[in-house]
């Protein structure tokens, strides 16, 4: 099934659903509840057969891919202010390093782990990383 454009695809049992991405918010792709109401009742009159259980199911399942795609589409830089958020520093510099790993010429992706290593009492490294992303540009 191809992905329309603005949307995401979600696995729930055997179906296979396409997902608005406009009902997402942010790097934690928190749902908005506003948003997400007339697509649940979209799923509810296309599949009586789904419980509001199964729904929120389906509902948290596309969050988990929503967090992928945008880390994905980000090169690590998206779970990486997740982690950081949740006050998970070390796992943050440790996903975007294996990102980096991947994605060596990418200069914000230096950026970003500059500044986490900053924020982590990590200056000097910080600082090799920022430069590493100028000399990108």
């Amino acid at each position: 099934m191809e992905v329309p454009a603005g949307h995401i695809l979600v696995n729930h049992g055997s179906l296979t659903v396409s997902v608005p991405r406009n009902i997402f918010i942010g790097d934690k792709a928190s749902i908005d509840l506003q948003k997400a109401a007339p697509f649940r009742e979209t799923l509810k009159s296309r599949y009586p057969w789904l419980t509001d259980n199964s729904l929120n199911v389906l509902m948290e399942n596309a969050k988990k891919v929503m967090i992928e795609t945008l880390d994905e589409e980000t090169h690590g830089r998206s779970f990486s202010r997740v982690l950081e958020s949740e006050g998970r520093l070390d796992e943050a510099i440790k996903h975007l390093k294996k990102n980096l790993e991947k994605n060596p010429e990418d200069a914000d992706l230096w950026y970003a782990l500059g500044e986490l290593l900053c924020k982590a009492g990590r200056a000097e490294e910080g600082y090799k990383a920022f430069a590493r992303g100028r000399d990108l540009f």
